[in-house]
């Protein structure tokens, strides 16, 4: 059931760019902005090419460019000279923290390089709104028990540094520009699960993130799960985290375009539902959603792990009306055991 403060058919007519529109969350978006009626293209370098997206993921119904998104002059030809993008939405990066830690230029030179072209773009073209996929990682560790949007960002690996300047730049350049843009970054906690058709969902050959890891060993993928570190002061010594659902996630994005459309400021907003969970729990989670009772290794802390991270999301609630609907640990357990399922079925 939509969410009630979304509208029916707010992108009719519209042109829309969505970078990294083939990825885990971009897709998704994109998806629903074709739903929606936006005219979508999607620019995406693809995993064979260097990045970390997949053709078959992009809508049906947009127009798809492959290609880098820093690069100026392909930018300059996804449109007939004169038109302009109504929106853009800027999802294509590197996200995977050691991966940052080892090739930290790697980082700063896509993520950082790639998006002040992409933001100049969207400034010398008169683009009036762009939404940003930035990331609760540009807090580092913060000493608060639900983070706040105003807290110190004081990322503590590169992956979180390139994210944050990139805040800064789009910032800057939204400022400089002659023109009327606008922009809305959203600061993500842990997006998981997947579309509820089960037709696209995250298909990163090494998964990272908890959710994802504990389905792969519900599925027999690997062959078991760790736990770092059991002495944290939690519940129950574990870590926790805030887990927010895709499809939660993915009305964010539609409720910030039209937040600008209606004349919102320019601003930043955390993503999460700020109830977070166990490491435990979402084992325990992922065993009752697959009925499968994968081994579970204890292992010591590892650096850099803070105790908990979870979203003070108040001000997108206030100010968008984003009102979660999916919260439950287990239905986000279970989408994502569903999908990896499906992802056998579908060969990817």
């Amino acid at each position: 059931m939509p969410n009630s403060v979304l509208r029916e058919a707010s992108g009719k007519g519209q042109k829309v760019l969505v970078t990294g529109g083939a990825g885990y969350i971009g897709s998704h978006v994109a998806r629903e902005l074709c739903d929606r009626g936006f005219e979508v293209t999607v620019l995406d370098l693809l995993r064979e090419n260097g990045g970390t997206g997949n053709h078959w993921a992009v809508p049906k119904k947009a127009k798809f460019v492959q290609g880098d998104m820093g690069d100026a002059s392909l930018l300059a030809t996804l449109l007939p000279k004169g038109d302009r993008f109504d929106a853009i939405l800027h999802f294509a990066a590197f996200i995977l923290v050691e991966e940052s830690v080892r090739e930290p230029n790697r980082y700063f030179q896509n993520n950082t390089e790639g998006s002040r072209t992409l933001f100049q773009y969207a400034a010398d073209t008169g683009v009036s709104r762009v939404i940003f996929s930035s990331t609760a990682a540009t807090y580092g560790e913060p000493r608060h028990d639900l983070i706040p949007e105003t807290a110190d960002q004081k990322p503590v690996n590169p992956y979180g540094e390139s994210k944050l300047r990139s805040e800064k730049l789009l910032k800057e350049i939204a400022k400089q520009g002659q023109g009327p843009m606008k922009f809305v970054g959203l600061r993500y906690f842990n997006p998981a699960g997947a579309h509820h058709s089960l037709e696209i969902g995250q298909a990163r050959p090494e998964a990272t993130h908890l959710v994802n890891v504990a389905a792969e060993a519900a599925m027999g993928k690997r062959s078991k799960v760790m736990i770092f570190g059991t002495d944290y002061e939690t519940p129950d010594g574990t870590c926790l985290r805030d887990y927010i659902h895709i499809e939660d996630l993915v009305d964010a994005h539609i409720l910030a375009l039209d937040y600008l459309e209606g004349g919102g400021e320019s601003d930043f907003f955390n993503v999460g539902y700020g109830e977070p969970y166990s490491v435990r729990e979402v084992i325990d989670a992922m065993k009752r959603a697959s009925g499968v009772n994968f081994p579970v290794e204890i292992a010591g802390r590892r650096a850099g792990d803070p105790a908990k991270l979870a979203a003070d999301s108040r001000k997108i609630q206030a100010k968008m009306g984003w009102s979660p609907r999916r919260k439950s640990i287990d239905d986000i357990c279970r989408s994502q055991f569903l999908w990896e399922k499906r992802r056998i079925e579908l060969g990817v």
